[in-house]
């Protein structure tokens, strides 16, 4: 039943639309004056808590989270309140899942490929290696059906899930020595998550999954030799560039890492048409909001980083070749001895190999001019 219910509200649309219908379809309403609210007469007033992955200091994505809080009460009048909670304050950054399943909290903030020990597949809600960018992550979801699989996936979950913001693609993390072949990943302690982890564990990597918190203490003490996290403006919020000195791009496990805002089903279910809108509407607000931020930010804290001493390092195309190889080598193993990762995968690369021709065509052609001038 919950699979069926969790299909039927993609329907509702997926932005701000399907809140100017509901607002609109009723003869009195309410405004703050800060774009549409909801009919009045009959909306009940509803409290929520949002746990989050992520602290304040990591303003991009943490002042998503407030942002989408502060639309949702915008767009419900004051009567749909969210109340925000860091990594921590209730539940641990990593079990931010397990706290919306359980109704301990309503909604959540995090990385559904966190949690791909639960299900391999939820690493396509977040990013694969040498997967999809952000504007081929957002054509796959909302317009090539990707967003109803990964509803699917996650109703087994009790939750329905929302696109909640993308870094684009990364940067390839803060080492302590060079890599100049796939041989020289051999023994280095990482903290990387996702599938990306996997990947480079079949080249050798020892490989820890860290909240971003403990990134930096962890780097500093030498008990990981490297460590990637997103790119410039949160990589030097956190001050990795101060425990380990070159910074290696691309982040090709990461190239449009994507968070996600996870909503209780039950809860959800329970909501008026109207709310639920509202949330879509904030989720894909804030969606393009975190993405805008960084593409803002990070070329200034590229600078930043760089006038003090970071060497920065492309990976050698030997060792994309070999981290490629490895990429898809797992992903047909974990096809053919899951049903569920096989469904999304297939349905993922297909998408891929017709996206990319087109990008390469179009994107690809005037990059490699323009950004090399």
């Amino acid at each position: 039943m919950k699979r069926r219910q969790i299909i039927s509200t993609v329907a509702l649309g997926a932005g701000t639309s399907a809140v100017l219908a509901a607002c609109n379809s009723g003869s009195q309403t309410a405004s703050t004056g800060e774009g549409p609210a909801i009919q009045t007469d009959s909306a009940p007033n509803i409290q929520w808590r949002m746990a989050s992955s992520y602290t304040p200091s990591l303003d991009t994505v943490y002042g998503g989270s407030e942002f989408f809080v502060e639309r949702v009460r915008q767009l419900t009048d004051g009567r749909f309140e969210i109340s925000l909670s860091a990594a921590g304050e209730i539940v641990p950054g990593l079990e931010v899942l397990d706290a919306v399943q359980q109704g301990t909290v309503q909604s959540g903030h995090t990385n559904s490929y966190y949690y791909r020990g639960k299900n391999e597949a939820l690493a396509f809600d977040t990013a694969v290696p040498f997967g999809f960018n952000y504007r081929q992550q957002n054509a796959w979801l909302y317009e090539a059906g990707g967003l109803e699989l990964i509803h699917e996936l996650l109703a087994d979950f009790n939750i329905i899930s929302f696109p909640g913001g993308s870094t684009g693609t990364q940067m390839g993390g803060w080492w302590n020595r060079e890599i100049n072949t796939p041989s020289d990943f051999q023994g280095i302690n990482m903290r990387i998550p996702g599938l990306g982890g996997v990947v480079l564990e079949r080249l050798g990597v020892n490989v820890q999954n860290l909240a971003g918190g403990e990134i930096f203490q962890a780097l500093q003490l030498g008990t990981i030799d490297a460590a990637e996290w997103v790119g410039p403006y949160d990589d030097e919020k956190l001050g990795l560039h101060k425990a380990a000195s070159i910074y290696y791009y691309p982040g090709w496990w990461e190239p449009g890492s994507q968070y996600s805002f996870y909503f209780n089903l039950d809860a959800w279910n329970e909501l008026p048409e109207s709310y639920q809108a509202a949330l879509k509407a904030a989720a894909g607000e804030t969606h393009a909001n975190i993405m805008a931020r960084y593409d803002a930010r990070n070329p200034g804290a590229l600078r930043s980083l760089l006038d003090q001493g970071v060497e920065l390092m492309r990976f050698p195309d030997e060792v994309m070749a070999a981290a490629r190889e490895a990429s898809f080598e797992l992903y047909e193993e974990l096809a053919a001895a899951d049903a569920s990762y096989n469904k999304i995968y297939t349905a993922w690369k297909e998408f891929r190999e017709s996206s990319n021709r087109w990008f390469s065509a179009s994107e690809l052609g005037y990059t490699d001019f323009a950004f090399s001038s």
